[in-house]
């Protein structure tokens, strides 16, 4: 596998989610079904978007490559990618995760 650029640290692979401290319990008989929603980054805090971002780029399995990229420019490169459009914040009502989402995965999704 080729070692990741810094604006390209998210891919079109990268669908993991964030857990929440507790599992979401169980469906409700009336509840309908609930589409995720995108969530506009800008409507978070400073220190929530950076703490959704630092999930992303620390979770187990996140491989870039045999170069060494710190935690800083990891982030920096993933809200760039945000800050471009690229990628989206997407809420799960129906498990009660967030997750950061290419837009092409999510405009393929949408068909």
């Amino acid at each position: 596998m080729s070692p990741r650029t810094q604006d390209d640290l998210m891919n079109d692979d990268d669908e993991r989610w964030i857990e929440r401290d507790e599992p979401p319990g169980p469906p409700r008989e009336d509840e309908a079904e609930v589409e995720p929603i995108t969530i506009p980054f800008d409507q978070l805090s400073e220190g929530a978007q950076r703490g959704v971002i630092e999930e992303f780029v620390t979770r187990e399995g996140t491989d870039y490559g045999h170069v060494e990229v710190s935690l800083d420019d990891k982030v920096l490169a993933v809200r760039r990618q945000i800050d471009r459009g690229e990628v989206v914040l997407m809420f799960d009502p129906k498990t009660e995760r967030v997750n950061l989402v290419t837009s092409r995965t999510l405009r393929a999704l949408s068909r």
